[in-house]
């Protein structure tokens, strides 16, 4: 099977983030396509008997029925007293290395991995990186089922544009793993100032958390082509993404 250029990069840099992880780790395992890849490259290590005794902290239902099929053993955040590296995904990664996720509607969870975590890594492919957030790719803002129309309104109020997220094969709107609603929300001219807009709508009451992610992002792994070949480019914090 021929994977198409933007799987190829996914795949690469999915197996460049697995290099890392060392055995004794308890990792923080992603959501979303890529990291799905990195989980399957993880299962395929623990089964040669490559890593051992690694225990995983998955940060969706997704991520924890992948990992079980692979027989990665699995433990709640709340039953672990460390978490030493978290590998996960991004919808967009800034020159700052700040990001939105969310596109999974699992950022809550994916959040409390990410900053409980010694060390967490990113892996995009190339395109997930932009010069501004939220130019092309919506802020999602989870909330209270109750609360989403007084949320929509404050968020209005700060400049946004919102729409409920609503689900594509079943009627209604998107659930979370937690029971609650997403708002996608776009500002005029994108996110300027991710930390100053991060507190200002975690403020809002009914809002349990939203997609930016502030400040947390100790490495990128990126995926591309080069020449027609796929590899990986590790961004540090101190270097820009251009």
């Amino acid at each position: 099977m021929i994977l198409d250029l933007q799987t190829q990069m996914k795949q690469a840099v999915a197996e460049a983030a697995v290099d890392q992880i060392q055995d004794g780790m308890v990792l923080g395992l992603g959501s979303g396509s890529t990291a799905a890849l990195m989980i399957k490259a993880l299962g395929a290590k623990i089964a040669t008997g490559q890593l051992k005794d690694i225990v995983g902290v998955t940060t969706s239902f997704q991520g924890q029925v992948l990992a079980s099929e692979l027989l990665i053993p699995l433990r709640s955040l709340s039953a672990v007293s460390r978490v030493d590296l978290a590998i996960d995904g991004a919808d967009e990664v800034d020159p700052s290395f700040q990001l939105i996720k969310g596109g999974g509607a699992c950022h809550v969870q994916e959040k409390l991995v990410a900053a409980l975590a010694e060390r967490f890594v990113v892996v995009v492919d190339s395109t997930k990186l932009v010069g501004c957030l939220n130019l092309d790719f919506r802020l999602p803002v989870e909330v209270l089922p109750s609360a989403w129309t007084h949320v929509q309104s404050s968020l209005e109020k700060l400049g946004g544009n919102t729409n409920l997220r609503m689900a594509e094969r079943k009627a209604g709107p998107v659930v979370t793993d937690q029971g609650n609603l997403v708002l996608d929300v776009s500002f005029n001219g994108g996110i300027n100032d991710p930390e100053e807009l991060e507190m200002k709508v975690n403020n809002i009451p009914g809002v349990l958390e939203n997609g930016l992610f502030v400040n947390l992002a100790d490495e990128v792994l990126v995926g591309e082509i080069v020449n027609g070949t796929p590899g990986v480019r590790s961004l540090a914090k101190k270097n820009s993404l251009e």
